[in-house]
């Protein structure tokens, strides 16, 4: 059976990232991916959760707070595109998780962008250890999200086939510009 690629990024996860690991989870939003990846990693890893807007650190840090993970979690409440102002090493993230949009049941003026996701991107690239994913759920259907799907795909597809795999799973066959995956592997 076909999985979405919401359940496909997730089974990705639990293939890729082991107890002690250092994960990104470059967009919070709700908080579920942060409580997933905080489960992934263990009592000895650690996640660390970037996010623009106060609602979603705070509603993470409660759902944290209640799930009695949040000593895993490291919350920072600024864009992604920052994530290289933090003390992470080169070569110790096993995995980087982004949501691009706008938070689901918020503002849906405040959206990812091109520039800042793509600075993103090319600061957590080298920060991946080797087998390490970068995964990118790709939400296009609002005002802006065409021009940040194209930007995405396009730095994709200009990584070195030598240093990177890059895979798009989608469905196909779905209207109302379904959700896609890009997943980037370290070789």
């Amino acid at each position: 059976m076909l999985q979405s690629a919401l359940k496909f990024t997730h089974a990705l996860l639990y293939q890729s990232v082991e107890d002690g690991d250092i994960v990104i989870d470059a967009t919070v939003g709700n908080g579920n991916d942060t409580l997933l990846l905080a489960d992934i990693v263990g009592p000895e890893g650690t996640v660390i959760g970037f996010d623009i807007q106060r609602d979603a650190i705070s509603a993470t840090q409660n759902r944290l707070n209640e799930a009695d993970l949040n000593q895993r979690v490291q919350l920072i409440e600024a864009g992604h595109e920052l994530v290289d102002s933090f003390s992470i090493k080169d070569s110790s993230i096993a995995a980087a998780v982004y949501n691009l949009g706008y938070l689901p049941k918020g503002d849906k003026s405040i959206i990812t962008s091109p520039d800042t996701t793509i600075e993103s991107l090319s600061k957590v690239l080298p920060l991946l250890k080797p087998g390490g994913l970068i995964l990118i759920m790709v939400y296009y259907g609002h005002e802006g999200g065409a021009e940040e799907k194209e930007a995405v795909l396009s730095f994709a597809q200009s990584l070195p086939q030598k240093s990177y795999d890059v895979l798009q799973y989608a469905f196909i066959n779905q209207k109302n510009s379904p959700p896609f995956l890009l997943a980037i592997e370290k070789k």
